[in-house]
């Protein structure tokens, strides 16, 4: 079967899942393998639950003659999204990053739906398999899309744009994230500057963010360009705080205004001002940017700021790197709170660079006079350092829970792997 006759196939019935946990009737069920799994051998079971059809690729599965036997059931996956993608002349935003890109993709999301139909990526299904399931849920009727891109070794943001064929592009930044992959820093910036040479080859447009200045270097040749920061661009900001929400004064003139925001930390300054950049260029009216944004509220242990009785939580712990944490200390360190417990998991992929870079985490910390700290996994077990530490979440929730804390301020954080939101839950 070409990709023409099962794109047919699709548009009868557009709903495509992997997993046979979350199948519904009247989908179509892609078999696809990993390492430690084989969707072949779930088959029957799709087709008890309501499967029209299942795509498979080992002949001892075709089990009927709504069984379609191709060659790879990844890669047919992807030529099914690609060629749903060429049916659309609308804008398809690319967002990829070290850090942030969630968030900015989010509220990017709430801005454009003021006015379009607009469809994103979920959560962050954002690698081979998220990529193209995202944009087999664009429906007909999309006027929008959002596509967040993620990317732990070269050559990957180069292979999605080829399945996305985005128009515009935001990288957010280029962080000290999966390092063993990408092979330092310099490696992010080659494998994420992957976006810009598609747009550059495409005559696409992008976001930059005019406050990193390797972008501006990046984007060399990159004739349309529409730039936003602090102090210069087509859309400027500042920050400021109230000790818990960040709040954005837009400057550029015509839009002056002032955004209070749900989220915590000036990190998310320049979130705000791409998603800003994004609505204006699409002709949305401050008014109404300003409106989303406030109220969007973070979700997924993103930058959320809780109360729990008298004591404030700051939860940032989707996941971490270097950068990231860098960030979330420092602005941690600038509130003003009387009694401030950090709790920190460990860092993860970061290879030959992982020891040093936590050992710069234990200096860091060891600027400010926090109440306590509280290091959790990884390797924060072999630098040195005189705080606590826990070999992982449960015991750090163990310690928390016993303590009956009042009137205190944490941040927590660390990379998925530790799950620091089992702290508080």
């Amino acid at each position: 079967m070409n990709i023409e006759e099962l794109y047919k196939i699709y548009l009868a019935y557009p709903s495509v899942q992997t997993d046979t946990r979350k199948l519904q009737t009247g989908d179509i069920y892609f078999a696809l393998k990993g390492d430690n799994f084989n969707g072949n051998h779930f088959v029957k079971q799709a087709f008890e639950k309501g499967a029209n059809y299942c795509v498979v690729d080992e002949n001892e599965f075709k089990i009927n003659d709504k069984c379609i036997l191709v060659e790879d059931v990844l890669i047919c996956l992807q030529a099914l999204a690609t060629h749903h993608r060429k049916q659309f002349s609308i804008p398809f935003i690319a967002i990829t990053g070290s850090n942030g890109k969630t968030t900015t993709k989010e509220l990017m999301m709430v801005v454009l739906s003021s006015q379009f139909k607009t469809y994103a990526t979920e959560g962050n299904l954002n690698n081979h398999i998220g990529v193209p399931l995202t944009i087999l849920k664009i429906k007909q009727d999309a006027q929008m899309a959002i596509i967040e891109m993620g990317a732990n070794h070269q050559k990957e943001i180069e292979f999605y744009c080829k399945i996305a064929l985005p128009t515009h592009a935001l990288i957010n930044n280029c962080g000290k994230a999966h390092l063993e992959g990408f092979g330092g820093i310099e490696g992010v910036k080659k494998g994420k500057g992957e976006l810009y040479q598609f747009i550059r080859e495409n005559n696409g447009i992008v976001f930059r963010n005019t406050d990193l200045g390797y972008l501006d270097e990046m984007s060399i040749g990159i004739e349309k360009q529409i730039t936003y920061g602090s102090q210069q661009g087509d859309y400027i900001g500042k920050s400021f705080t109230d000790n818990s929400f960040l709040q954005v004064a837009i400057l550029t003139p015509g839009m002056e205004c002032s955004i209070h925001t749900q989220l915590v930390g000036e990190y998310n300054l320049a979130n705000v001002l791409g998603a800003v950049a994004v609505g204006s260029t699409f002709n949305i009216d401050i008014n109404d940017i300003k409106k989303s944004i406030e109220e969007y509220s973070p979700s997924n242990s993103r930058s959320q700021l809780m109360k729990i009785g008298t004591n404030t939580i700051i939860l940032d712990a989707y996941n971490a790197n270097p950068t990231s944490m860098v960030s979330a200390i420092n602005n941690f360190a600038q509130l003003d709170y009387p009694n401030k417990i950090i709790m920190i998991g460990a860092m993860m992929e970061l290879g030959d660079e992982s020891i040093a870079e936590h050992q710069k985490i234990i200096e860091l910390l060891a600027q400010t006079n926090w109440k306590k700290v509280v290091l959790v996994g990884g390797n924060f077990n072999v630098v040195k350092h005189s705080f606590k530490y826990f070999e992982n979440s449960t015991l750090a929730q163990k310690w928390f829970n016993e303590r009956a804390f009042e009137n205190t301020a944490f941040l927590i954080k660390g990379s998925r792997a530790f799950q620091m939101e089992k702290i508080i839950n």
